[in-house]
Order: C-alpha cells, then structure tokens, then sequence
C-alpha cells in the first residue's frame, strides 16, 4: 500500500474533473473534489461518482458548467444547495458518471430531525460536518492548485491505518445524523476497517437515535453491508454494538449457546455469519446472501430440549418460512425478492435427505419441482451450510452434497423438471372432459402432476394426454 498519510497531492487524470477546474478558475471560483471518490483513490479503488466543493454558489457554477460543458440535463435540488449532472459511460456496458455540485456549508441539528439547518460556510466547516475523517479530505481542481489536498482531520493517516472515526466529537455527530451509526459499520464491512474506540463507544451509547431515521434508509445501509466482500464483518459489529437489535431483532436473538447435561448447541449466530461468508465467497447475489443470513431463523423460537436426545429445532424451515413476510414488510425490502428467499428457507433441509441409497427418484423429482430454477441457489446454500471445524465431516458432508447433486442431474436429464410446465393446459382439460372452468379443473391438473413426479407417466404431452384420457371417465362419474 502506498504511502497515504504523507502524500500530499494526488494526480487529476479525469478529463471532466479537469474541465470543471479550467471552468472554475475563469470564474474565479475556488472549487474542490470530496468524499467518497477522493478516498477511493486513495486506496487505490475505482469509483464513478464525483462531488465537487464550491466555496461561493454552488448551483449557480453548476449551472455555468452544464452549459460551457454543453450538457443539458442538469438536475437542481434548491432545497439542499445541490445540482446534479451525469455523463454517458464511455463505452456501452460502462457505468454513467454522476457529478453532485455543492455548495460548501455547515449545519445544525434539532434533536429530531435527520434534516439540518444549512448556511453557507467555509471548506473547513463543510469538511467538518461529514460523517467519518476518511471521507472529509478535499483536493483542488483548479489549475493553479490542482491535486493539492486539504486535510485538517487526518483523515490520510486514518486511511493508512485502516480506522473509521469522525471528524467532531462521536456524540455530536451520530447525534446530529443517526444514519452515522449504521455506515461507520458499513464502511468497516466494506473497507476491512477497525473502528476506532470512542467512535464505537459513541456507537453504543447513541443506537437508540436510529429511531429517527427512515426504514428505507437503515435498509439501504444494511444491504450494502449485506453485500460487502466478508458481510461477518458488519454483521458482528452490529450485534456488539447494540445496533442489530435495533435493526435486526430476529438475527440478534440468534446469539448465545445453552448446554444441558454432556449436551450444547453451537450458537446460531455465529454460524449464520460463517454461512454468509461462505455464500459471500461464491456469489454477489444480494438475495441469496439474505437467504443464508435468515435460514435458520427460527431456530431461537423452535429450540427444545429432550432427554436422551438433546437440542432439536423441528419446523425451524416451515416457521422460519412463516416469518420472512413480517422482516420483509417492516424493513420495507422489495416483495419482488420474498418468494425466492421463503423458497430457498422452506427447502434449506431438503437436499441432505437425499442422500439415502434408498431415496427414490419420485423424491429426487419433488424438490426439483418445488426449487425450480433455484435449484443451483439452494445447493449453494446448503454447501455454505456446512460450518463444522472437524476436516473429516466437512469431507463428508460435501461428498453427499455431490451424490444429491448427481442424482439431480440424472433425473433432471432425464424428466425436465427444473422450469417444469404442465404439459396439459386446463383449457385442454376442460375441452378433453367437457368441463366449465372450476376447481374440477385444477384437481384433474393436479393428478397429472403428481403422475409426473411418481414417474406413472413422461413429462410430456402425449404422455400426460394418454393418461388423461384413461382417468378422466372413472373421475367424471364421481359426485363433486
């Protein structure tokens, strides 16, 4: 890693960057890069979006850029003092860049509002009202000065050692902004980062405060959590601080472990966070990563003890299916996204049951009709599944993930169940049997599926036509 406290400029190659600091200059304007584009720079990352510090007018000089820049969609927030522009990528497949214009200002807070009182200020008061050190460094793009960087909470040091901390005193600025809270544990999930102990202090002491902060926005935070390279990381920085209980109740009481007699149960939570990481390590979708997060969610509510036989967690699956609407509607997650989370909960268990020599095809057959497409999710699940530290049943365990995977493909090859179809319509049904649209429909429909998936008939049409015309009399004849 380069030496970051000690650098004491940085290399503007961004044309457009390079533009707005020439725009700039004739207009006599002081005008900086900040934030979140700076720091990634500086630790050597890529990132599109730009905010530019103006000392002076900010959506004014904005307004003068979009037009010398010949750009006509520049967006005006009045209400916050910022504008927005975004350019094309520079290629198809590459992402927009987005430019914010700000006006440089210092605020204040009431206690129950994340919305600041907002004037104008200096470099120093804007730098100081951001969140963490690491994201309050600005460098000049005007020509005279371009690159120069301006640093007055050593935030370049921070970045060097790897700390999140804020620029003010902790108190006052989750005080001020609630949301703090949840991205200084975000951005040590995201960056690998420690936080710094009166930050975390002031962590614990202020978690109450995010109840003043919308659902819409913990969510977001929590997601990119979610999503960082080891999600572990955010996830146990959470639950030490307090700030899981008040985001996540469900996942916090996941953790401690009981032992009764020579008998324990491992502690759910820190499993879960072993089997996110292991799902992080194999994918980026977001939604299977949830799915890992949440599989045993239920187990806290299902717990028992019974003598002889230890911990049991029965119907963990089906109530823990039971319970993802709730989370879902209370953290206000997209409802595209729920049946493909309570699938994957619901079948979490099934899989390993298949590895019995003496598991018929017809078995094999019903869970790939019930996971679908979301088959190969559910195996990734269930292999991050495996948690154990002893070599010899991780061995065991992934060899009979292989076996059920292999008797998948074997049927699968075989019957075409994976996006499984009806081969038998119910307008043919009806126009076979002479029935109006009703529930005789579906019940005949249903019996054709379960044929299918006891391996009475092929799936497919002629097969499924065959049969529907040697049971359809024997189930017309009977009183409905």
């Amino acid at each position: 890693m380069m030496d970051i406290r000690n650098k004491r400029s940085l290399e503007i190659r961004n044309p457009r960057l390079q533009e707005i600091g020439e725009i700039a200059e004739k207009n006599g304007l002081k005008v900086y890069v900040v934030g979140g584009f700076l720091r990634d720079r500086l630790l050597g990352r890529e990132t599109r979006d730009m905010d530019i510090l103006v000392l002076g007018d900010g959506i004014g000089f904005a307004r003068e850029a979009s037009k010398r820049l010949e750009m006509k969609n520049l967006v005006v927030y009045e209400k916050f003092g910022t504008a927005m522009l975004e350019f094309e990528g520079s290629s198809p497949g590459v992402a927009p860049e987005k430019i914010e214009f700000i006006t440089a200002r210092k605020e204040t807070y009431s206690r129950d509002s994340r919305k600041p009182e907002v004037e104008v200020g200096t470099l120093e008061d804007d730098l100081s009202r951001r969140d963490f050190t690491i994201n309050a460094i600005a460098a000049s793009i005007t020509h005279d000065r371009r690159g120069e960087l301006v640093d007055p909470f050593g935030g370049r040091g921070d970045l060097q050692r790897g700390v999140i901390r804020t620029p003010l005193d902790p108190e006052k600025t989750f005080d001020d902004d609630p949301l703090r809270l949840l991205r200084a544990i975000r951005f040590a999930s995201e960056l690998g980062f420690e936080i710094e102990k009166e930050t975390f202090a002031a962590i614990i002491r202020r978690k109450e405060r995010l109840s003043i902060v919308s659902q819409e926005r913990i969510t977001d935070e929590f997601l990119k959590i979610l999503n960082s390279t080891k999600p572990s990381v955010g996830l146990k920085l959470m639950y030490e601080t307090g700030v899981m209980e008040m985001v996540f109740p469900e996942i916090a009481e996941m953790a401690g472990v009981e032992q009764r007699d020579e008998y324990h149960h491992k502690d759910v939570f820190l499993h879960t966070l072993r089997v996110v990481d292991n799902i992080a390590e194999m994918t980026d979708n977001l939604w299977l990563r949830f799915s890992a997060l949440v599989h045993d969610i239920a187990k806290p509510r299902t717990k028992a003890f019974r003598e002889g036989v230890g911990w049991t967690f029965h119907g963990h699956d089906e109530i823990g299916v039971r319970m993802i609407k709730g989370i879902f509607q209370r953290m206000r997650l997209p409802f595209d996204d729920l049946k493909y989370v309570e699938k994957l909960v619901r079948l979490h268990l099934r899989p390993m049951a298949l590895v019995d020599e003496t598991v018929t095809d017809s078995a094999v057959r019903r869970l790939l009709f019930e996971a679908g497409e979301e088959v190969d999710d559910l195996m990734l699940l269930c292999r991050a599944d495996i948690t154990s530290k002893n070599p010899q049943l991780v061995q065991r365990f992934t060899r009979n993930y292989d076996i059920v995977a292999e008797k998948m493909k074997q049927v699968e090859e075989k019957d075409h169940l994976r996006s499984f179809q009806p081969p038998i319509r119910g307008h043919e049904i009806m126009q076979v049997c002479e029935l109006e649209p009703g529930p005789l429909v579906g019940k005949i429909k249903k019996m054709i599926e379960e044929a299918i998936l006891e391996g009475i008939i092929a799936n497919e049409h002629d097969a499924a036509l065959e049969y529907l015309l040697r049971i359809k009399d024997g189930i017309l004849q009977k009183p409905h």
